[in-house]
């Protein structure tokens, strides 16, 4: 039977969990003063002498870990879901509304050897829409992103969480509306799709919010681990339900993370640090153009965030423009269907929960987090290479294998970033480096699908359709590099930034001045 709430087992074992966070706040940890412990419950089997709360232990008895797990799982369910739907489902529209393909006709009904030149050109047309729309989004994302951040410090993290998914329940409504009416313009689903907000930022700070600095990078990987496992089944949906329910689906699952928010996840940050956030506002009146400006200033706080600045720019790149154009190019080049897609899904979101929940605590433990970011973005490198000398499906299958590894990367300096701040200031940073990979973002895809434009007629391997592949896999030479420029003292497990954490107003003003 479970000790009583009273029980002296159980008294004991909070006074030991009291004293391990005290250690740790203790320790001057950036962020950590205002941890909450976590109400724990235990048997008398589980209430050892002298034992450490292991890093599973506080994460799932913390306020919002798992809560904020299951929201993101959720989103990838739900995104997941149509994301080998919509190259489908907009090439089709676009080919019967512009290009003359007979309305019974889809384009993935033919070989890639055997499709019309209307498939080929409303191919073409979806992806620059698609490019078209990240230029949007991510230039919106680069002027809000960090205010969106300060935001959340000085009023919450809950109310920006719920406006962020309202956002992001517009495209899966639009891409049903889009398959109920057969003339409807895909032209709503990518503007759609360029208004939502970025409020993944926020949910990094939630986690910050809650637990102490030497956890933060594994608890930064369990929440991509969650991500992948969504994206792992997500993709299966279709081969079930069809396009159109699939669709539907997608947007209930969001509508479940929604309710998630509002109904199961508590307030994260502490009154005191949105009273402090809320101060510093207060001393620094600004227009409200100039504001978003000023929130990106503390990028060029030290050489730290400059370098981590660099590393989301080259990085955002070319993961942006992988993510949105691989998929028509595979369609496209290599015949892919939507089983194939679900199974490509299915590796990239296995390994990636391993990479996530196994393999980067490992890697960090014996390489560090210098090492592990150089690592990743050696292994990004290999599979974007492997992306563009691709002339079957099977070397694609491998280089999503490999390119699993590129998820350590974004943990470690997520973790990096949240220890080098104070606790007022973790939606400002978290916003500040996503406003970066904003426009990387926003010009990976564009830039990737000029270099489409130029080369897809080539036929060697250096010049042809998978040039664009190569040519991204020299950015993340150059993300290796900067990568290896961070001090040998930057990890996610220590405090670096006492002086930040002593930056008078004065500081911070200056911070503005350079900025502009």
């Amino acid at each position: 039977m479970p000790p009583e709430d009273d029980s002296p087992q159980r008294q004991q074992h909070q006074r030991q969990l009291q004293l391990y966070y005290d250690e740790t706040l203790r320790s001057g940890s950036a962020g950590a003063d205002h941890i909450h412990m976590p109400l724990i419950e235990r048997n008398d089997s589980e209430c050892s002498g002298d034992d450490k709360p292991s890093f599973f232990q506080v994460f799932r008895e913390s306020r919002a870990g798992p809560q904020i797990v299951l929201l993101i799982t959720l989103l990838a369910l739900g995104l997941g879901s149509v994301i080998g739907v919509v190259p489908s489902v907009m090439t089709d529209r676009y080919a019967h509304l512009f290009h003359d393909l007979p309305r019974n006709v889809t384009c993935s009904s033919f070989r890639a050897n055997d499709k019309p030149p209307a498939c080929f050109a409303a191919s073409a047309d979806a992806q620059q829409a698609v490019a078209n729309e990240r230029l949007i989004s991510n230039a919106l994302t680069f002027f809000t992103s960090s205010l969106i951040g300060s935001f959340s410090d000085e009023y919450g993290r809950k109310p920006i969480l719920v406006a962020g998914l309202l956002l992001s329940c517009l495209s899966p409504t639009i891409l049903v509306l889009i398959q109920l009416h057969e003339n409807m313009s895909p032209f709503y689903y990518y503007a759609a799709g360029a208004i939502q907000v970025n409020w993944f930022a926020v949910a990094l700070s939630s986690l910050a919010d809650v637990l102490p600095p030497q956890w933060r990078a594994p608890s930064f990987g369990v929440l991509l681990a969650g991500f992948s496992c969504g994206f792992a089944l997500a993709p299966r949906f279709s081969l079930w339900f069809g396009h159109f329910y699939v669709s539907v689906w997608s947007l209930v699952t969001l509508l479940g993370g929604l309710s998630v928010v509002v109904f199961f996840l508590p307030e994260t940050i502490s009154e005191d640090a949105k009273a402090q956030a809320l101060l510093q506002r207060a001393e620094r009146p600004m227009t409200w153009w100039y504001r978003p400006l000023w929130e990106l200033s503390i990028l060029n706080r030290n050489s730290l965030f400059r370098l981590l600045s660099s590393l989301a720019f080259f990085s955002g790149m070319v993961a942006a423009g992988d993510q949105t154009l691989l998929l028509y190019y595979i369609q496209e080049r290599l015949s892919f269907n939507d089983k194939d897609i679900a199974n490509l899904f299915l590796i990239m979101g296995v390994l990636g929960i391993f990479v996530q929940s196994v393999g980067l605590k490992t890697v960090i433990e014996k390489a560090g987090e210098r090492n592990t970011i150089m690592i990743s973005f050696a292994l990004g490198t290999i599979h974007n290479l492997l992306y563009g000398l691709a002339r079957n499906k099977a070397t694609i299958f491998v280089a999503i294998a490999i390119g699993s590894g590129v998820s350590m990367a974004f943990p470690t300096i997520s973790a990096i970033k949240a220890n080098n701040v104070k606790d007022a200031e973790q939606g400002r940073i978290q916003g500040a480096l996503y406003s970066v990979q904003a426009i990387a973002s926003g010009l990976g895809p564009t830039v990737m699908r000029q270099i489409y434009g130029l080369s897809q007629d080539g036929t060697s391997i250096v010049w042809g359709p998978g040039t664009m592949f190569l040519f991204s896999s020299l950015f993340y030479v150059v993300a290796v590099y900067c990568a290896s420029q961070l001090p040998e003292e930057a990890n996610a497990s220590h405090d670096l930034s006492e002086e930040v954490n002593e930056s008078s107003s004065e500081d911070l003003v200056e911070e503005s001045s350079l900025l502009l």
